[in-house]
C-alpha cells in the first residue's frame, strides 16, 4: 500500500459540507476558526481569502480552492473596502442549502470542514502550510473542479442519498489536493509527506507501509532503495525529521492505537499484528510514543 493511501485509510478523514455561499456587490465575512480543516472552492466570480496570522492576501478566481489546515479566524471578501460581518448570522439563515450576503450572487462558494483526530492532526496535517491554495488549470486542479461540481449537483438537485454522495466527493478533492501538495512543493517541511518527494526516501516508506510487522532494519531499507544505508539514514532524517527505524516504531504505535481503539483484539494479539514479539515490548514503545501503557490507552478510548 503507498504511504497516502496508507495514512489516509487509518485516519479515515470525515468530510461535513456547510451550505453555499452565495454573494455580490461589496461584502465581506468574518469567520471563527474552524475546528477541523476548512476548505472552500470558488464555482463562479472572484473574491479575497485573508487569513490570521498569514502575511498578505490570497487572490481567489472561479476553479481555485484552498484548505486551512489551523484553526485561525478568516475573512472571505469581494474588496478590501468592504467592512467583514460575522458569517455565523448569514449562514444561520440558509434557504436551501444557500447563505447569501450583499446583493446578487455573481460569486458562489462551495465549502465544509473534514474533521480528523488529534493523532490524525499531527501525521497528516500538522506539516503542511497554514493555507494551501489550489489555483484553477493544473490537472489535479481539474479533478478538484470535477469533484466540486459533482458535489454542487448533488446538493442543488438533492437525489437520494445525495449528502453522503457530496461527502465521498469532498473526500476524493482532499487527496487530489494533496497529492498536488506534495507534487509541486519545490522546498516541503519536514514530515512523512516532504518523504513522498524524494525517490528513495518514498521507497523505503513504501517497503515499511507495505509490511509494518516486518523486522525491518536500516540496511534492508537500503538495499530495497537501491542505495547505501548511510545516504539512505541521512535523506530520510534530513526529510522526514527522524530516522527509519523511528518512524517505523512511530507507524507501528498508530496501528496499535487504531487497533486499540477498535477493541475487537487482545494487547498481545495487537502486539504480533503490528511487529512486536511480546505484549510487553509492544508497551515499552507505546509508553515511549505516546506516554501511556496500551491497556490505559485502550481504557481512555472507552473500549473494554
Amino acid at each position: 500500500m503507498d504511504p497516502l493511501e496508507d495514512v489516509l485509510t487509518l485516519l479515515s478523514p470525515r468530510s461535513h459540507l456547510s451550505a453555499r455561499l452565495a454573494a455580490g456587490g461589496t461584502w465581506a465575512l468574518r469567520f471563527e476558526p474552524p475546528e477541523g480543516v476548512k476548505f472552500n472552492a470558488v464555482r463562479r466570480g472572484s473574491c479575497v481569502l485573508e487569513v490570521d496570522g498569514v502575511e498578505g492576501v490570497i487572490e481567489l478566481s472561479q476553479g481555485d480552492c484552498y484548505l486551512l489546515t489551523r484553526p485561525a479566524p478568516f475573512v472571505l471578501r469581494s474588496d478590501p473596502a468592504a467592512v467583514p460581518v460575522d458569517a455565523g448570522p448569514v449562514f444561520a439563515r440558509a434557504e436551501h442549502g444557500v447563505a447569501r450576503v450583499g446583493y446578487g450572487d455573481g460569486v458562489l462558494l462551495v465549502g465544509g470542514e473534514f474533521s480528523f483526530g488529534a493523532r490524525a492532526r499531527e501525521l497528516l496535517i500538522g506539516r503542511l502550510p497554514p493555507v494551501v491554495h489550489i489555483p484553477a488549470g493544473s490537472r489535479h486542479a481539474e479533478t478538484v473542479a470535477w469533484a466540486l461540481s459533482e458535489i454542487e449537483d448533488e446538493l442543488t438537485h438533492r437525489p437520494m442519498a445525495s449528502s453522503v454522495v457530496a461527502e465521498h466527493l469532498a473526500t476524493v478533492m482532499l487527496v487530489h489536493v494533496l497529492r498536488l501538495h506534495i507534487a509541486r512543493d519545490p522546498r516541503p517541511a519536514s514530515g512523512w509527506m516532504a518523504g513522498l518527494r524524494d525517490p528513495v526516501v518514498a521507497a523505503a516508506l513504501a517497503q515499511m507501509h507495505g509490511d509494518p510487522a516486518h523486522p525491518w532494519t536500516v540496511a534492508e531499507l537500503a538495499a530495497r532503495a537501491s542505495v547505501s544505508r548511510s545516504t539512505l539514514a541521512s535523506r530520510f532524517k534530513t526529510l522526514v525529521g527522524i530516522g527509519p527505524l523511528d518512524y517505523l516504531t512511530r507507524w507501528r504505535i498508530e496501528l496499535a492505537a487504531r487497533q486499540l481503539h477498535d477493541g475487537q483484539m487482545t494487547v498481545a494479539s495487537v502486539a504480533h499484528s503490528v511487529g512486536y514479539g511480546t505484549e510487553s515490548a509492544l508497551s515499552v514503545a507505546f509508553k515511549r510514543v505516546l506516554g501511556m501503557s496500551p491497556s490505559v490507552y485502550r481504557r481512555r478510548q472507552g473500549t473494554t
